[in-house]
């Protein structure tokens, strides 16, 4: 979680949701409201990468309190245990001299952090290299944390592709989900729901459904109601009612809407036909999608729908396994049939190319810790960045 106060094309100050409710607090009670092993000077830190390593850091110092570990999304515990297994030697260093290497260039975060440490800490540095060096990440949770009784953190819609990385860092460790963010709504809004048919990707009708008056099983796009100026919002979040805790729905996060009748298929076609493809590569050579977009381009004559892959190691075999087409959807399938839509084409992307995308977001006055990766991307400059990591392109001339 992040401070990062800045200020919007308005003028006014935007902050993250998750920082929202600790803008009154003082700051010497944030560590205990919050339950966590970090100073406030990290929490409210302004630079992503120093404050995730602290974060690593102080809960490494502390790991014999810590029973639970959480997050906004599934995503920034991946990134945070990647960059754990990257910076594992540097952290042990760290631990052994008591405060933190010179890549933490925060004057506030640096003696924040060293406080924590408490001075130097041979014995568990020593503990903790021994651990890493055996270079086995599976169930890594429970073997710096042993206290640890559950991982709290979104792992639906777009999250559920990090579940399966998250839960290999977490082995027998608990995964639970439980809540559900909006940065319009970041402490109470009336909710409403539209019917929305999956199978035509748009609303069925316009009249909402009251919070009480939604089916188990059905879909519904998410509406609220702030109660600050009473503004209408359409969340463009699509749910589905699971069940009922007495009279308030229970509801998993299906994807975000289409965002114009254009669209040809939906995040939650293409994280299928991801899912699908993963199981190829995984069981053919062994390559891990890392992360995955798509961009309809309109300008092409037919138009012609684009996805781009970043895998984790190699590529050399991708044109023999191909994507199967078909699982892209009913819409894709029908237009495809009809040449209005050109061939497939598929880009395997240089390492970190998403992670630049991640930057470019940021600077364009994202909050770093509730950035959630497109998979639908409409930005020209980002498919032009995209574009220009490509190192394999390969198109799909037939629809399997």
């Amino acid at each position: 979680m992040t401070n990062e106060d800045k200020r919007g094309g308005g003028g006014f100050n935007a902050v993250a949701a998750s920082s929202y409710p600790l803008l009154k607090m003082n700051k010497a009670k944030w560590s205990e409201a919050l339950s966590c092993t970090s100073p406030p000077e990290v929490i409210s830190g302004t630079d992503v990468k120093a404050q995730m390593y602290c974060h690593l850091l102080c809960a490494l110092r502390n790991s014999d309190l810590i029973d639970g570990i959480r997050a906004p999304c599934a995503l920034g515990l991946v990134r945070a245990f990647s960059l754990l297994e990257s910076k594992w030697e540097q952290i042990c260093d760290d631990l052994e001299n008591g405060f933190p290497g010179m890549q933490i260039t925060d004057p506030a975060m640096r003696e924040s952090v060293a406080k924590v440490l408490g001075g130097p800490q041979p014995d568990l540095s020593k503990r903790f290299r021994s651990i890493f060096e055996e270079k086995n990440w599976d169930g890594i949770v429970s073997k710096l944390w042993s206290n640890v009784r559950f991982i709290k953190c979104v792992t639906t819609g777009s999250m559920k592709q990090y579940y399966s990385k998250l839960k290999y860092y977490a082995g027998e460790v608990l995964i639970l989900g439980g809540d559900y963010f909006a940065s319009e709504c970041p402490v109470a809004a009336y909710f409403e729901f539209l019917p929305f048919d999956l199978n035509e990707g748009s609303v069925d009708g316009n009249e909402t459904v009251n919070f009480s008056d939604v089916k188990v099983g059905k879909t519904y796009e998410v509406v609220v109601t702030t109660y600050r100026g009473f503004y209408r919002y359409r969340l463009g979040d699509i749910v589905r009612v699971v069940g009922f805790h007495n009279s308030s729905p229970e509801v998993e996060f299906v994807m975000r809407a289409p965002n114009n009748a254009y669209e040809v298929i939906t995040e939650k076609d293409l994280m299928s036909a991801m899912e699908s493809f993963q199981l190829v590569m995984i069981n053919a050579v062994a390559v891990e999608i890392v992360e995955f977009a798509s961009f309809l381009d309109m300008e092409s004559s037919p138009k012609q729908l684009k996805i781009f892959l970043e895998v984790k190691e190699g590529c050399v075999l991708l044109q023999e396994e191909k994507l199967q087409e078909s699982s892209l959807g009913g819409l894709y399938k029908v237009q495809r049939d009809r040449s209005e839509i050109g061939p497939l084409l598929v880009y395997i992307v240089k390492p970190g190319s998403f992670d630049r995308i991640f930057q470019m977001a940021v600077e364009n006055g994202a909050q770093a810790s509730q950035y959630k990766p497109p998979k639908i991307i409409r930005n020209s400059k980002v498919i032009s960045a995209m574009e220009s990591s490509a190192l394999v392109t390969v198109c799909l001339d037939s629809l399997d």
